[in-house]
């Protein structure tokens, strides 16, 4: 298998003709038969969904040699907070949610008994990722998921799920010609890969399979059901934005760093609009997040924060959910603005992640986002080097990394 794959590395980037690069995508394919089987799928749907199939090469995140690596562009990691978190469009999906809310009531009280997650949660998830099911999704899900398995940078992991679609294919769940998904394999109103399908997909409305293509009804439950399965903790809000002491160490901005949200409060974090926590709520662990450093909001987020980050591994799209879900009930904006900052390319964010590991102030993944980990790991560097504490990436600092180091 390693021989085939090299040949078809090899192959995309020369002239050889176009007919043997097929041939070599589809001596691939079929070292996945195997796989296939083993959970279930007949050669017969194997051999349609393989069939002429080419590698999409136009699909960023592929590792192709000879050509630069093209990064998502994903926009939870390439704009600022201000420009994702733009309040015109939240409260225009607020409005919609409202409506919504009405509508599907009875399925909405059903979810909410079975899996304890707040309907507004879930419209505000429907909303992110399809706009309420105006965003349509236009690639074949099993050309995208072959193509990431074969040239992606998580093979294997693409592996699995090209497997996992075909198996619900076998199954009869939807038609391989309508199996459509985002470029990253994420298929259906909240935007499953296939592996999320087969575990957290709910058949609440009687259709007999779980239809989260089609049925709203269905794709909130399973929604609620993988943030159930995420950890989320009935009755407990997903974050509360705050005003922090004036001197605030950014650096404790990380998971590991809790303390009840009572203690928090003590220490002098303030809630925004004079709210309070409830009582059933002062004793349960929060984290400190600012994802513009000191630049802009701070919120206190709950273990529900982070079993919404699990349905997406950014904090602005945890930011966008939640903030979304709070103004279906109550539409005001975040109290504290954004200040105006720039958002460092990929390219320079993974050259400072680079500088930092060296330096032994990070310990996660290169991946050039500027996440929760990245941010502290900044901070302490500025406090070591007896920089503005800030906790944000900036071309000055990038500069003076690479002085240093």
């Amino acid at each position: 298998m390693r021989k085939h794959l090299f040949l078809a590395l090899l192959l995309v980037t020369t002239s050889v003709s176009p007919a043997f690069a097929d041939a070599a995508f589809q001596t691939f394919l079929q070292s996945l038969w195997p796989l296939a089987q083993a959970v279930g799928v007949s050669r017969a749907t194997f051999d349609q969904a393989t069939r002429g199939l080419e590698p999409d090469l136009s699909l960023p995140d592929l590792v192709i040699p000879g050509r630069p690596q093209r990064a998502p562009g994903q926009a939870e990691f390439v704009e600022t907070p201000a420009d994702y978190l733009k309040e015109p469009a939240i409260q225009r999906l607020a409005a919609q949610a409202r409506k919504l809310s009405a509508q599907y009531r009875p399925a909405l009280t059903t979810i909410q008994q079975k899996f304890g997650v707040d309907p507004a949660i879930l419209l505000a998830i429907y909303g992110r990722e399809s706009d309420f099911g105006r965003a349509h999704d236009s690639k074949s899900a099993i050309r995208v998921l072959a193509t990431q398995a074969y040239l992606g940078k998580r093979k294997e992991k693409f592996q699995e799920e090209f497997v996992l679609a075909l198996k619900i294919v076998e199954q009869g769940r939807i038609k391989l010609a309508d199996m459509k998904s985002s470029w990253a394999g994420a298929m259906g109103l909240p935007q499953f890969l296939p592996s999320d399908y087969l575990k957290y997909g709910v058949d609440i409305d009687g259709r007999g399979y779980p239809d989260i293509w089609n049925s709203v009804p269905d794709a909130l439950a399973s929604a609620a059901r993988q943030l159930l399965g995420e950890g989320w903790q009935p009755g407990l809000h997903w974050a509360y934005e705050v005003h922090p002491p004036a001197n605030v160490d950014c650096t404790i901005g990380v998971p590991q760093h809790t303390m009840p949200l009572g203690e928090w409060v003590k220490r002098g974090y303030v809630l925004a609009y004079g709210q309070t926590i409830p009582a059933a709520e002062r004793a349960e662990p929060a984290s400190l997040v600012q994802v513009a450093g000191l630049y802009g909001p701070s919120f206190l987020a709950t273990k529900n924060y982070f079993a919404i980050k699990e349905y997406n591994f950014s904090d602005l799209y945890v930011l966008y959910v939640g903030h979304l879900a709070d103004s279906i009930a109550n539409p005001r904006p975040f109290q504290t603005p954004w200040a105006k900052v720039a958002q460092l390319p990929t390219a320079a964010l993974d050259r400072m992640q680079r500088i930092l590991t060296a330096q032994g102030y990070y310990h996660d993944k290169i991946d050039g986002k500027a996440g929760m980990l990245t941010r502290a790991a900044l901070g302490e560097y500025q406090k070591r080097n007896r920089l503005k504490l800030d906790c944000w990436p900036t071309a000055a600092l990038l500069a003076h990394m690479q002085a240093q180091h």
